[in-house]
């Protein structure tokens, strides 16, 4: 048995060569993969992995970026699934809450951290509704417990004094507050980061990652690929295909009708919600007045700011590459933010929006937030098989039962699924990466490569100062992300691997350093 030359070991790192090596190798004549994954976003990156764990040849092709589409647009919350609970959906919430655990304890502990989740009692909170809330968080305890995640990890939920809750929300009203709830979840550092994790995680199992890469006229048994930096195309024979482009899944798989909605975000300054007691350090929930299970919340987040979310809106019509948010989803985030503040927020205060949109299944429901989220995996009559619905947090299962489908259809061979227990790039247990001599601030973006960050600077230590106002990014995580993480252009860096894109100020004076960051590495 001859071993493979070191040069052409695969390795997580992502980058303009490889891709160019790979796409080539992939257009030669006779070429063929076990598996093509149509689109780059949390699904297909989760599937590319999957079946590269399970040893096969795998090639992703998305026409964007990593994270281009939907991922990069939740909350990002791993959530354990409260809101179906309420709607009896008890299977979806307890599949979110297994999932949230792998993600916390095994998979990518350094991108996801426990997070409290703030209910303050005002007058404008029922007796009753404070008790519907309770029951909820003390049925969340219970699914906590039933997946196996450790109050360790995620502590149990419980009630709060008025003070506590100002300490948690500073700029909560503290007249007529009369306490709070409190329960704990997971939040990402950032959900693009998540996207990319995987993709490098499934390279370094040899899987070929093809950014800028569209495909058309897919079936399952291969596409035809178009590289949109040369123009050129290709034909690639694949022995089994997934669609996981989800709200464009249509325009590959044409009959299946999906009901994107809509789900909009505010970005504001942390020092505006900034108190008397300091900052906001946990999510604040504020019930939808009137709504019984409907919540807008606002979410602590990285370069000092806060993200205020979020919206469940029919988006009918053509799809856009980027949705925008709407003019009313503006206006009814800051009115309901704005019930349990001591000082209003305005449009003033706004950094910027972002909106994304959910691939959900068209079942005729009344309202895009009554339909289930529940994914679902469809298999067509020439053997493509796709996937739609869910969410973040259920992205590993969503890639399971999606490969396991087309495996079933094609009889290919492959080892059990083992991402369960797979590590990200960068994860390790917890008690290590607190012992990690590099800041807090990357080892929860990079875990264990913050060292090789860091390295990126050489002997410059100006290139470990952030790069512009309103961020803390430094050139050397932009090195690190053309070298390592398959950025190709200023979008990449700016707008999805690292998120100084979400405010357009910070963006354009970040800009420079971005070009730069281009033409050194």
């Amino acid at each position: 048995m001859t071993s493979t030359p070191a040069a052409d070991r695969p390795t997580a790192s992502l980058n303009a060569a490889r891709r160019v090596r790979e796409l080539a190798q992939l257009a030669e004549p006779g070429a063929v993969v076990d598996l093509l994954v149509i689109g780059g976003g949390v699904t297909g990156a989760g599937i590319a992995l999957d079946a590269a764990g399970r040893g096969l040849s795998v090639a992703l092709a998305e026409k964007h970026d990593l994270g281009f589409g939907t991922s990069r647009w939740s909350s990002k919350l791993v959530h354990g699934g409260l809101r179906y609970l309420a709607s009896g959906s008890v299977g979806i919430a307890r599949e979110s809450a297994v999932e949230r655990g792998i993600l916390l304890e095994r998979t990518a502990p350094h991108l996801v951290h426990a997070l409290p989740q703030i209910v303050p009692l005002l007058p404008g909170t029922t007796r009753a509704g404070a008790a519907l809330v309770r029951t909820g968080f003390l049925a969340g305890d219970l699914l906590r417990v039933t997946a196996g995640t450790p109050a360790t990890t995620l502590p149990r939920s419980r009630r709060l004094t008025a003070a506590e809750v100002l300490r948690y929300a500073p700029t909560v009203q503290a007249a007529g507050l009369r306490g709070g709830l409190v329960f704990w979840d997971g939040q990402l550092v950032d959900d693009a980061r998540l996207v990319i994790a995987l993709a490098r995680t499934a390279a370094a199992h040899g899987a070929r990652i093809l950014t800028r890469c569209s495909a058309s006229g897919a079936s399952g048994s291969g596409a035809r690929l178009r590289d949109e930096l040369t123009g050129e195309s290709f034909e690639l024979r694949a022995r089994a295909v997934i669609n996981a482009t989800g709200v464009w899944a249509g325009e590959l798989a044409p009959g299946i009708t999906l009901r994107p909605s809509r789900g909009t975000h505010l970005v504001l300054p942390a020092a505006a919600f900034t108190g008397p007691t300091g900052g906001l350090n946990a999510g604040l929930t504020v019930p939808v007045p009137g709504e019984s299970n409907r919540f807008v919340f606002a979410l602590p987040a990285p370069d000092g700011r806060v993200y205020v979310g979020l919206t469940d809106e029919d988006a009918p019509g053509p799809i856009p590459d980027v949705p925008q948010a709407a003019e009313g989803e503006i206006d009814f985030l800051l009115r309901t933010i704005n019930t349990a503040l001591r000082t209003p927020l305005t449009r003033a205060d706004l950094l910027g929006t972002f909106a994304g949109l959910r691939p959900l299944l068209d079942d005729g429901t009344g309202r895009t937030a009554d339909v289930s989220r529940k994914h679902a995996v469809l298999t067509d009559a020439d053997g493509l098989v796709t996937v739609v619905g869910g969410k973040l947090t259920t992205y590993r299962r969503m890639a399971e039962d999606a490969l396991d489908a087309a495996l079933a259809r094609t009889g290919l061979p492959a080892r059990p699924c083992r991402t369960r227990s797979l590590p990200l790039v960068g994860a390790a247990p917890r008690a290590r990466l607190d012992r990690l001599d590099a800041p807090l601030r990357l080892v929860r973006r990079y875990g264990t490569e913050a060292a090789a960050v860091l390295a990126e600077a050489g002997d410059d230590p100006a290139q470990l100062t952030p790069i512009a106002p309103g961020t803390e990014t430094t050139a050397a995580e932009l090195r690190f992300a053309v070298r390592h993480e398959g950025a190709l252009d200023e979008a990449d860096l700016l707008d999805r691997r690292t998120r100084i894109g979400l405010a357009a100020a910070d963006r354009a004076a970040a800009l420079t350093a971005a070009r730069q960051a281009l033409a050194s590495a």
